[in-house]
């Protein structure tokens, strides 16, 4: 088995979060051979970035909707990637044994929207933002929204931290007084965003507990938007093939009629033109019409 083989070995080896998290870190990589690239061209790597940044402007999400998914898969350095994927794989793990992949990334993705609209909520609402235009990137949203299910689900279960046993319900009510008491420290907005994720997470947990699955309208509609895709995919792939064959016909049929010609010149050579019959006259006739 090659380097190759190894590799692509290993990754269908991993489980579904693990296999997003991977995703992940190649969005990191790639943006910094990109950036390295733009700068050897001296093109403006913030403007490209900024095409998938979620800006605090509303009027900017209007012609950049997708940047409300986007500005997740984007860190702003290593140890934001890391720290952010630690805990999302740390809480994947509790939550895939209990869930379906499909519930994992309903909890994530609609964490990631909610600190998305929190964040641009409170850049239009709260007065110490104003005339501050900042955007943001980073998965903390979704994770915190994966992390916060968990510890809202299951919040008896105990995790080893160092020396201690801590139940989740603690740790999840640390990490979002961490955030809060962080606002006026810097960030404010990221962690504003943090806290909508962990809303998002809290809220899923108590309402799926109910028996009600609120992502379900959000899988229906990414459903929706894969199959409108995959048709149109599908129906690109019989048109060309449809185009192929009739093109492949065309110039099977054109061989014989030319091996047919052929027959016939080879028969006026040998034999004269009266030696044809009257078949073969009216073909080589129709034939020179063409």
């Amino acid at each position: 088995m090659n380097f190759k083989d190894l590799v692509l070995y290993r990754i269908q080896q991993l489980n579904s979060a693990e296999k997003f998290i991977f995703i992940n870190v190649l969005c990191f990589i790639f943006p910094k051979l990109l950036e390295s690239l733009f700068f050897l061209l001296t093109i403006p790597f913030d403007l490209f970035l900024g095409w998938f940044e979620l800006s605090s402007e509303w009027s900017v999400l209007l012609f950049q909707p997708w940047s409300l998914i986007t500005y997740s898969f984007i860190h702003s350095g290593f140890f934001h990637l890391f720290w952010n994927m630690y805990l999302l794989y740390f809480s994947s793990r509790l939550f895939l044994n209990l869930f379906p992949a499909r519930t994992f990334f309903n909890v994530y993705f609609l964490g990631v929207i909610s600190g998305g609209l929190t964040f641009l909520l409170s850049y239009s609402f709260f007065p110490v933002f104003q005339n501050s235009t900042p955007t943001m990137i980073g998965a903390s949203a979704g994770v915190m929204a994966v992390f916060i299910f968990m510890c809202n689900y299951t919040p008896d279960h105990e995790v080893r931290i160092i020396l201690f046993n801590v139940k989740l319900r603690y740790l999840g009510l640390a990490f979002i007084l961490l955030d809060v008491i962080q606002i006026p420290n810097g960030n404010a907005g990221g962690h504003l965003a943090h806290i909508g994720g962990a809303c998002l997470g809290f809220l899923y947990a108590q309402r799926l507990q109910q028996g009600r699955d609120i992502g379900s309208s959000f899988e229906r509609f990414v459903t929706y938007c894969i199959n409108i895709f995959q048709k149109k995919t599908f129906l690109n792939t019989v048109h060309k093939n449809k185009t192929v064959s009739k093109k492949a016909t065309s110039v099977f049929k054109n061989t014989l009629e030319q091996k047919k010609i052929d027959e016939i010149l080879d028969k006026i050579s040998t034999s004269g033109y009266e030696s044809l019959t009257k078949s073969e006259k009216d073909y080589l006739f129709q034939a020179g019409k063409k």
